[in-house]
């Protein structure tokens, strides 16, 4: 049963929430290394604030897996099978939480060397796991993923876009870590629909990992995710979809990409919409991301009574719902391709339509295909009409 390695799930549960509370309340001690400031083009918060919530999700599953390895029944093979496999998937996380950390406490990373850390992960798992993406449904490709060096390249670019996606999101209390959560929980569901009970534990001690953190994150935001937990979360995340549909033959390639959708549309659409704006590229920061114009046009407008602090956690809400309904039907059409792209390109729309009526206040014109080119410029002059 699921709920044989309760211990271990909630041990690594109650670890991060108990370290990142420490973190939290030592700051005084490493504030000058660990403070994110409130300066940047990325940032919403009000307060400098301990920005290495990843100190706590590692020491988290660390302790979860010392927990199945020394408290699971030794003849299970499940257990084995799950401990074995959390081991080495941590194993692997290594090189893009380290990254990702170092990025936290001198602020020196570039974000080039964070995702060539992720792809090596992904590189890494493949080699500790031998397991690769190795089909996608779509004939052509298919052929060309036969050929192992093709497939692990093709993984660790998948591992490494999907990690840096959910590091991408992560700009608002709670956003990051609940989106995982949802992303999580989903292909947890279908793991477990599967009969892959080993798997659908690991998605459940992740899922109860990153709710830790988020209990001191949102919606206060006492603590951040910071790169080396948005880059652990998301390369463990990821993988998960590797092996999702690898280990189950009925659960289609396209079942854990819907599941985590909105943070890869998130970041297929800002690189589109920064290499179609004049003066700008993919890899420069800017100020209209969906969730940065959730906040703007909905949480400082309707909520103007509440604390800028609740103003930042309340734009993860909105944002929920997005990443809700696609990790729902994953769920349900998990074994049917056709279906899953479609719902995936619905998904796609959808986020267009409202990027479009969010920013030019119009239903028509989100619906007719009049596009604006998201200059800054016309972002503030609707502020102004909005205000």
């Amino acid at each position: 049963m699921i709920w044989e390695g309760i211990w271990p799930i909630l041990g690594g549960g109650l670890t991060t929430l108990f370290v990142c509370v420490a973190l939290v309340a030592t700051k005084h001690l490493h504030g000058r290394m660990t403070l994110d400031t409130a300066s940047g083009v990325h940032k919403f918060h009000t307060n400098p604030t301990p920005r290495i919530g990843g100190v706590g999700i590692m020491a988290g599953c660390l302790c979860s897996w010392l927990l199945f390895k020394f408290s699971g029944d030794p003849a299970s093979p499940r257990a084995i099978e799950g401990e074995n496999l959390f081991g080495l998937m941590l194993l692997a996380g290594i090189p893009a939480f380290l990254f990702g950390i170092l990025e936290d406490l001198t602020k020196r990373v570039g974000v080039t060397s964070r995702l060539m850390a992720t792809m090596s992960s992904g590189i890494l798992a493949w080699w500790l796991t031998s397991t690769s993406i190795s089909h996608v449904d779509i004939p052509g490709i298919d052929s060309l993923l036969a050929i192992l060096p093709i497939s692990v390249a093709f993984t660790a670019f998948a591992v490494g876009g999907v990690a840096n996606s959910f590091n991408i999101i992560d700009g608002f209390n709670g956003l990051a870590a609940g989106t995982l959560i949802i992303a999580l929980g989903s292909m947890g569901l279908i793991a477990v629909n599967a009969g892959d009970t080993a798997l659908a534990i690991i998605c459940l001690t992740i899922l109860t990992i990153t709710f830790g953190f988020a209990v001191v994150n949102f919606p206060l935001g006492k603590i951040f995710l910071g790169d080396g937990g948005a880059y652990l979360l998301g390369f463990l995340t990821a993988w998960i979809a590797v092996m999702l549909p690898t280990r189950d033959p009925t659960v289609s390639p396209w079942a854990p990409l819907l599941a985590c959708s909105y943070p890869i549309l998130e970041v297929l659409f800002s690189i589109w919409r920064k290499h179609n704006r004049e003066g700008s590229h993919p890899g420069q920061p800017d100020k209209v991301h969906l969730h940065m114009l959730l906040y703007r046009r909905i949480s400082k407008h309707k909520f103007a009574n509440a604390t800028s602090e609740l103003q930042n956690g309340l734009t993860s809400i909105f944002a929920w719902l997005f990443a809700i309904a696609p990790a729902c039907m994953a769920v349900i059409i998990s074994d049917k391709t056709p279906a899953l792209v479609t719902a995936f390109l619905i998904a796609a729309v959808l986020y267009r339509i409202i990027y479009v009526r969010i920013t030019q206040f119009s239903w028509k014109a989100a619906t007719t295909g009049r596009f604006v080119r998201y200059l800054p410029k016309q972002v503030k002059t609707g502020e102004r009409r909005a205000a």
